[in-house]
């Protein structure tokens, strides 16, 4: 019934608990979960874990805070995405959320190498026709001027994809979704201070939606604080379907239907 859009089941938090997260998930009605790729280095083994279960599969990526790691080329990304189950390009977007905290004092202008590397991204999503899986962080504008300028434009010629764990405003998500992409909604959904997070839920068109955990992280309330795991993606639905007076099930089925759009390579 339900879907993980976006989950890392590679990371160390899950080494050896891959039959109890499997057992855990069947338990909640997870019938499926997309295992997002972060570096080239960690593609092998997300791959090979899609590739493994029937009802995983894996995106190729190298995601946008990532230093010290392959640079990828979009020859590296073709070539990748090529393989079993590889249904997207991504994680890849924009983060600029406390540059100077976090990057040593550094500025927007010094951020171009992720912007290149974003370019890279959407130009191999582009030429294998699958769709891209957004990471944006205080850095919504250069990510959506970004997409336009590399033709993302809703377009069938376009790659489309997901901005996924949305946390950005309701004139971000309009212009997100007037370029063709869908919005992932996370466990920050269900947090206390996500008022606004809920307003831009109860509006973005449920045709255009998607539902992940991020796992291991931001494991959504009556977790928060704990590892996540795929198997707490019901408690996002069960979220927006309070903000849309439906029924838990009908979030489910239908945030399901979108992946299955969305990502059309995991029908085949």
């Amino acid at each position: 019934m339900f879907t993980d859009s976006h989950c890392h089941l590679t990371f160390p938090e899950f080494a050896g608990r891959m039959p109890q997260i499997r057992e855990a998930m069947a338990a909640a009605g997870v019938d499926r979960a997309l295992c997002i790729c972060t570096t080239l280095e960690e593609f092998a083994e997300v791959q090979a874990l899609a590739a493994r279960f029937d009802n995983f599969w894996a995106s190729v990526g190298v995601h946008p805070d990532n230093e010290d790691i392959a640079e990828p080329s979009v020859e590296d990304l073709v070539q990748r995405s090529a393989l079993p189950k590889v249904v997207a390009i991504g994680e890849t977007g924009l983060d600029y959320y406390q540059m100077e905290e976090r990057k040593g004092g550094r500025s927007i202008a010094d951020m171009e190498w992720q912007r290149e590397r974003f370019r890279v991204h959407i130009r191999a999503a582009r030429q294998v026709r699958k769709p891209l899986v957004i990471h944006t962080r205080e850095a919504s504008a250069d990510t959506l001027a970004i997409l336009k300028e590399e033709g993302e434009d809703g377009s069938a010629a376009a790659a489309g994809g997901v901005f996924h764990c949305f946390t950005e405003t309701a004139e971000v998500a309009r212009a997100a979704l007037d370029l063709g992409f869908y919005i992932s909604f996370s466990g920050i959904l269900t947090f206390k201070k996500a008022q606004d997070l809920r307003d831009v839920a109860a509006f973005v068109p449920l045709d255009r939606m998607l539902i992940e955990t991020d796992s291991p992280y931001l494991a959504p309330v009556p977790y928060r604080g704990k590892t996540n795991n795929p198997s707490y993606v019901p408690f996002v639905a069960q979220q927006i379907a309070e903000l849309r007076q439906l029924p838990v099930e009908t979030i489910g089925q239908v945030t399901s239907r979108n992946f299955e759009t969305l990502f059309t390579s995991v029908n085949t």
